[in-house]
Order: structure tokens, then sequence, then C-alpha cells
């Protein structure tokens, strides 16, 4: 909205600023962030009072959890997304149809995860809203945001899979590439769902890969940046840098609360909504395999789940103590913030060599 406000310029030059992507991408990162400061704790203490005994903790879990984390209200994430909405709309341009992409994922698979946590609360278990729904749920959500990329991408990019490293590599997918990017956006999701589990350890590793692909969405949306790092061009993305901005920022004011001991868990509703909101653009940028780069973390923890499940299911036997992996190390005697740290510092790692693709060529 205040994008506009450089229509003026021509009566008072300071407005000008605001044609500046990153002048807004700032502006939009300090609007979530004193948003998050500002609201975090009436909305806990709102969740807390209607919530009752909290989040249910899992008996097959940790023994530990059903301690320290017993009666921490859930759905968090509402802050996060309240605090990225109102800052995406406050300072994005309104006419950018890949910001309206993105945050369409975002919130409807929020909604996903709070009907799911309300499930959760309302019922006192942990078994919300069944797997099935979620994902059908999930991948309708998903074949609407890939058909929408595909028109919104330039023609010569439309149903066109990109690959890092290669120059001008390009594979046309053609129709296809709908379900590839619907599993891209609802693996994303599940992903992130799966990586929150302790305290911290999903918000740092979400603003991490963010962070990385709102870097790439900037980049692949200046012909003159494209030029120079020999990536494909993709008009427009550039404005997705105000959105990762805006979900920074609230994720550093929920990571206020969220820090061991957390105040209050994300819950699905933040985890899916993040993790979908990653995948979208990663969809729109051209930029899906990098993504399972910078999001190795997440890939990992999805990994140790199908792999215990489908090894379990065929010898009866785990591979790991617990999954997702991160109890794996809780279960070997690790303390909850040594993975916490740990786990980031690899997010950093990770990120760093997804980032190192734009110019290997």
């Amino acid at each position: 909205m205040l994008y506009y406000l450089a229509e003026l310029s021509q009566n008072l030059s300071a407005l000008n600023v605001f044609r500046y992507i990153t002048f807004r991408a700032g502006g939009a990162f300090f609007t979530a962030l004193v948003f998050g400061f500002l609201f975090g704790r009436p909305l806990i203490e709102i969740l807390r009072v209607r919530q009752g005994r909290g989040q249910p903790i899992r008996s097959d879990g940790p023994e530990g959890h059903l301690i320290t984390k017993k009666g921490t209200p859930t759905m968090g994430g509402l802050l996060i997304l309240s605090a990225l909405l109102v800052s995406t709309l406050l300072w994005a341009r309104w006419s950018n149809g890949y910001v309206w992409l993105v945050m369409f994922v975002t919130l409807a698979f929020g909604l996903i995860g709070f009907a799911d946590d309300y499930a959760k609360v309302s019922r006192q278990t942990h078994a919300g809203v069944s797997g099935r729904v979620r994902l059908v749920a999930g991948f309708v959500i998903a074949a609407i945001a890939a058909a929408w990329a595909m028109y919104l991408h330039p023609a010569e990019l439309s149903g066109q899979l990109a690959f890092p490293v290669f120059k001008g590599l390009l594979l046309n997918l053609g129709w296809f590439f709908v379900p590839f990017a619907m599993l891209v956006i609802v693996g994303a999701a599940n992903a992130v769902n799966l990586t929150d589990g302790l305290d911290g350890l999903a918000i740092m590793p979400v603003m991490i890969a963010a962070g990385s692909l709102g870097v790439i969405a900037y980049a692949v949306g200046r012909v003159d940046f494209t030029e120079y790092l020999g990536v494909h061009y993709v008009p427009e993305t550039g404005e997705l840098l105000v959105f990762v901005a805006a979900l920074i920022g609230g994720g550093l004011g929920f990571l206020w609360y969220n820090a061991p001991p957390a105040a209050v868990f994300m819950g699905d509703t933040g985890s899916l909504a993040l993790g979908g909101a990653l995948g979208a653009i990663a969809v729109a940028t051209k930029h899906e395999i990098v993504l399972a780069i910078i999001g190795g973390l997440f890939v990992v923890e999805a990994l140790s789940v199908i792999i215990q499940v489908l090894y379990y299911k065929r010898t009866q036997k785990r591979v790991f103590l617990m999954a997702p992996i991160h109890h794996h190390f809780e279960k070997l005697g690790w303390k909850e913030s040594q993975i916490v740290i740990r786990f980031w510092i690899v997010s950093l790692i990770l990120a760093t060599i997804g980032m190192a693709t734009l110019k290997l060529r």
C-alpha cells in the first residue's frame, strides 16, 4: 500500500524511496517485528485462557516432554501470520501476482493447520484432522498455486524445470509441472511441520531458508543480476523480498516467546503455513531443486520419518531410536538446547551451499 506513495514523488521527492524494494523490505521487517513484540504477550494470554490445558503432549514421545511442555498453549503461528499479513499488505506492491500467490498458499495452509490445532485442543488429543483430509486439502491448494505460477511465469519458463549449476539447462515438463510443483509445496509444508518438535527448532531454519530464497527472488527478478549470475530471469519476483522480510520479522517476534522454555508453540497453524510459503517461493522463482538444498534440514527430518515407518513395517525394527530425527538425538542424551542450536548451524551451512549455486555456473 505504501508503495503507491511513490506516485506523489513529483511533489515530494523523498517519497521516491517507496519505489525501492529494499527500502520496503526493511520497512516490512521492522513492522512485523514490532507487531510481534506488541501483540505477542496478549495473544499468548488469550490462547492460554481459551485452551486451558494447552497442547496435548504425546505419551509415546520423549518422557521429559510430559513434564516440561505440559500446559503450553499452541497456535502461536497466528502471531507470525498476523504480523506477516499486516506487514506485507502495508509494504508490498499490490499489483504483483507473485506476492498474492505466495500469500494465498501461506494463509490457506495456515487454515489447515488452524483446523488441526483446534481439533487437538478442543478434544485434548494429539489426533487432530485426519492426515488424509489434510493432504487432500494441501494438494488442492498446491494445484491452484502451481497453475497460477505457470500463468505468471514468462512464456519461455512456464512449465519448465530449471537446474542449479548447469547454466541455461531447462527440462520442459509442460503441464506435468503442476503435479511436480504440488509435491514441492505440500512436501515443504509437511517437512517443516515434522521439524517443529522442540522449542525454537523450526522457526530459525525457516527464517534462514526464507532469507536465502528472498535473496534469490530479488536476484532472479532483476535482469542485470541474472545476466551477471547466469540464472533465469523471472520478472517481478523481486517483490517477494518484501514478503520474506515480513516473515523474518514476524518469525523473530515469535521466537522471542518461543525460545526455550517456550511460552507458546507454533503449532500446525504456523509450521504448515511457513513450509507452504517456502515451497511457493521456490516454485515462483524456479528454484525448486535449490530449495531441497537450502531446506536440507527439513528434508532430513521428513526422510527420517519415512525411513523409520517403511523399515519398521518391513522388519518390525527401528532405524532411529525415535523419529523425526531430532527426537533420536534426545534419546541419545543430547540436551534440547544442544539439538536446537546445532540444527540451526546445520541449516545455516546448507543455506550457504544453496546460495552458492547462484554463482556456480
